[in-house]
C-alpha cells in the first residue's frame, strides 16, 4: 500500500554519478574520507561508464587529478587537450558512445598550484574576468573531447555567458550547460578536497555563496537563466533542501542537486559504526533531494542506487 500511493519515487534515469580520475597511477587509489569511491585509472573509469551504463545511471560527471608537476598558477593543465580530464572524456566516449551523457567540471581548482577556481590576481584575490577567459578555453577544449554536458563550477560573474559564447563560437551549439547556479561555501566539501588532491589554502568564501542565504541564490538563478543555461544546481543538497525547493518551484529548465562528499561521508561513517541503517538513509536522503524537486541527483552512490532499484522492479 505504501509503494501503491507513494508521491515522490526515485528511478536509475534520474541520477548521475561522480567520478574521479587520476593522472599517472596503475591502480584505482581508495578516497580514505569516503569509503568505497577511488580516484580511478583510465581503465577503472571505463568499466565504471559501463557499469553505469548498465544499471541504468543517466549521466556521469567527470572530474580530472593531474599529477602534482603539472599544476601551475594557471591550471593550464585544465586546458591541455591532451590533459588528464580531456583524456578521460574520449576515454569514456569511446566506451559508451551516447549511452550515458558524459559531463566534465569546468573549473580550475584541480590544477592551480594554490587550489583556487580561478586566476589570481597581484594581490592574491581571484581575478573574475581573467579566469572568465580560461574558462571559455576549458569550455573549448572539453568540447572537442565529446563531452555532452559541460559544468561550470567556479562561481564567477558572468561565466555561463562566456562559455556560451566559447562554445557557439566553434561550432558546438549542442553542448549543454549545467549551471552551478547556487554553490555554497561548506563545511561539507572536505572529504572532495581530498578526492581531487586539492592546493587549497584558506577557504573560497569570496566567490561561493553565503549557507546564511536563500535571495541571492536567486538572483544567480536569474543571470544564469539569461546567460543561457540549459539547466541549473544546487550543491551541497541535503543542507539547502529549502533552495532546492524554490528553485524547482521558479523555472522550467531541469534542477539538479549534488550530494556532496560530507554527505556521503557521515552516512557511511555513521552505518560503519552500527549507528543507522545504512541502505535505509541513503534513498530516505535521495527520496528527500527528489521530493523537494530536484529531477537529477549526483551522488556517489548512484550505481549501487540504481541497481537496487533496478532489481527491486524484477
Amino acid at each position: 500500500m505504501r509503494r501503491m500511493v507513494a508521491e515522490t519515487r526515485l528511478h536509475p534515469a534520474d541520477l548521475i554519478l561522480p567520478a574521479f580520475v587520476r593522472e599517472g597511477i596503475t591502480e584505482p587509489v581508495p578516497i580514505q574520507a569516503m569509503p568505497g569511491v577511488v580516484q580511478h585509472t583510465r581503465d577503472t573509469l571505463r568499466k565504471a561508464a559501463a557499469e553505469a551504463v548498465e544499471a541504468g545511471v543517466s549521466g556521469i560527471m567527470l572530474f580530472g587529478v593531474p599529477e602534482d608537476e603539472k599544476k601551475d598558477a594557471a591550471g593550464t593543465a585544465g586546458t591541455d587537450p591532451d590533459g588528464i580530464l580531456q583524456v578521460a572524456v574520449r576515454d569514456v566516449r569511446a566506451e559508451v558512445g551516447d549511452e550515458l551523457v558524459i559531463m566534465s567540471d569546468l573549473c580550475l581548482d584541480e590544477y592551480t598550484d594554490h587550489g583556487h577556481c580561478g586566476v589570481l590576481d597581484a594581490d592574491g584575490r581571484v581575478d573574475n574576468d581573467a579566469t572568465l577567459e580560461r574558462y571559455a578555453e576549458m569550455a573549448q577544449v572539453q568540447a572537442d573531447a565529446g563531452v555532452h554536458v559541460v559544468g561550470p563550477s567556479g562561481m564567477m560573474d558572468g561565466q555561463v555567458g562566456v562559455v556560451r559564447d566559447a562554445l557557439d563560437t566553434i561550432g558546438k551549439e549542442d553542448v549543454s550547460i549545467l549551471a552551478y547556479t547556487a554553490k555554497y561555501s561548506s563545511a561539507f566539501y572536505g572529504p572532495f578536497r581530498e578526492a581531487v588532491g586539492s592546493s587549497l589554502k584558506g577557504d573560497r568564501k569570496t566567490y561561493q555563496q553565503d549557507p546564511a542565504n536563500l535571495r541571492e541564490s536567486l538572483r544567480e538563478l536569474a543571470l544564469d537563466l539569461e546567460e543561457g543555461a540549459d539547466m541549473v544546481m544546487v550543491k551541497p543538497a541535503g543542507p539547502y533542501l529549502d533552495v532546492v525547493a524554490k528553485v524547482a518551484e521558479s523555472v522550467d529548465v531541469p534542477v539538479a542537486a549534488y550530494q556532496i562528499s560530507g554527505e556521503y561521508a557521515m552516512v557511511e561513517a555513521a552505518a560503519e559504526k552500527g549507528w543507522i541503517d545504512r541502505d535505509r538513509a541513503i534513498f530516505e536522503t535521495l527520496t528527500g533531494i527528489r521530493r523537494a524537486g530536484a529531477q537529477m541527483i549526483l551522488t556517489y552512490w548512484a550505481t549501487e542506487v540504481a541497481q537496487k532499484l533496478s532489481a527491486a522492479r524484477v
